[in-house]
């Protein structure tokens, strides 16, 4: 074995004891990142909700600027939300804005039901809400669930044009 200058021996290595910092840094570095990765069910159900409510402002403004109808199709028990643009001879097609065409629930979010005045609650099969050239025609709640049964309920007024959001069911408007 040969000695080094200062009497030590020349293999290389890490000692115990730098490995065990480095260790004891990674470890730190995990801690104070991983919570911020992993988002929760909760959080996604809140986020799901606001992002329905900001789409049914953003269609209820654009039917009214356009003069045109949309309509958004909800699946009840799903996560499928689409919109589509009605023709003047009644078809529809799929908007050409892609803020309309993007997933608007996250994975683990469904509609649960869709209570409106004329078409009273659903929760089965598929809800169209209709946006005219005057924008939402009714009043229409909205109830989102995740995974760990939480809801949360959007609310949207057609005659201020508001959109709400509120924690867990409601069945009427506060």
């Amino acid at each position: 074995m040969r000695i080094s200058r200062a009497g030590t021996s020349s293999n290389s290595g890490f000692t115990l004891m730098e490995l065990v910092v480095v260790i004891a840094i990674l470890a730190l570095a995990a801690a104070i990142v991983l919570p911020r990765l992993q988002v929760s069910r909760s959080a996604e159900l809140s986020r799901s909700a606001r992002q329905l409510a900001a789409t049914i402002r953003f269609l209820q403004d654009r039917a009214i600027t356009t003069k045109t109808t949309y309509r958004m199709r909800l699946e009840l028990g799903g996560n499928a939300i689409s919109v589509t643009r009605t023709l003047p001879d009644g078809s529809e097609e799929t908007p050409d804005d892609q803020l309309l065409r993007r997933p608007f629930l996250a994975d683990g979010i469904t509609v649960a039901s869709v209570i409106t005045p004329r078409g009273g609650k659903r929760q089965a099969g598929e809800a169209v809400i209709p946006f005219g050239v005057a924008g939402l025609g009714e009043f229409t709640m909205i109830h989102l669930r995740n995974g760990d049964d939480a809801m949360m309920t959007v609310l949207a007024y057609p005659s201020s044009g508001t959109v709400t959001v509120a924690e867990g069911y409601r069945e009427e408007a506060p």
